[in-house]
């Protein structure tokens, strides 16, 4: 997340006691460096929420195989999101897919934004039409 939100945010877990004395459990804060204050996530914007929650799964992902005991995640799909993001943001998330990629990963994006359609050069694409869908590999 500090990498796509250029600095400016990193995740923490609350620690704190919620609701009647209770641990705080896996309730996440987001630290922002603009002002140096810690922060509920759901104060994010959608397009931050949508990077938080992509950093979250490459995490995850990450943590599973460090403790798995030989599992590699050699595929990941992200489903949508990515046109809750601005132009700067949407470059700095799909750097971090395209670094993802050049490490061995196939990563998979299922999305309708067009911006994506002019930077993804393989794309498998389903075509509607009035007897049904159909798809369409492009390479380029």
């Amino acid at each position: 997340l500090l990498r796509m939100s250029k600095g400016r945010y990193t995740l923490h877990r609350a620690t704190e006691a919620r609701h009647r004395g209770r641990a705080a459990g896996l309730d996440l804060h987001v630290l922002d460096a603009h002002d140096g204050q810690e922060r509920p996530v759901q104060t994010l914007s959608g397009g931050e929420s949508f990077l938080a929650a992509l950093a979250l799964s490459l995490g995850l992902a990450d943590v599973v195989q460090a403790y798995s005991g030989g599992i590699h995640l050699d595929t990941l799909f992200v489903d949508e999101g990515f046109g809750t993001l601005d132009p700067q943001a949407l470059d700095l998330a799909l750097d971090v897919l395209t670094e993802l990629q050049a490490e061995g990963r196939l990563v998979g994006i299922i999305s309708h934004v067009p911006a994506l359609k002019e930077r993804i050069g393989t794309r498998l694409e389903v075509l509607p039409g009035a007897e049904g869908s159909r798809t369409r590999f492009t390479f380029g």
